[in-house]
């Protein structure tokens, strides 16, 4: 069995941890943490895979 590579900084005891916040947070918890993310002039929504380089494209191209 092979052993997944973890991103610089991060260790399974830091997995762990995460792991537990977001098994630990009550429906309110998560519903404010996602809400928190957010801010009022952006929208969140599904974009097709295919297109997601053009709509990344897109936005560097607005805010530059």
């Amino acid at each position: 069995m092979s052993q997944n590579k973890l991103p610089d900084g991060w260790n399974e005891e830091k997995v762990r941890r995460v792991l537990a916040h977001y098994e630990e947070q009550t429906e309110d918890e998560i519903l404010a943490e996602d809400e928190a993310g957010i801010e009022s002039s952006e929208t969140v929504m599904n974009v097709p895979h295919d297109l997601v380089p053009k709509v990344r494209e897109l936005i560097a191209k607005r805010q530059g």
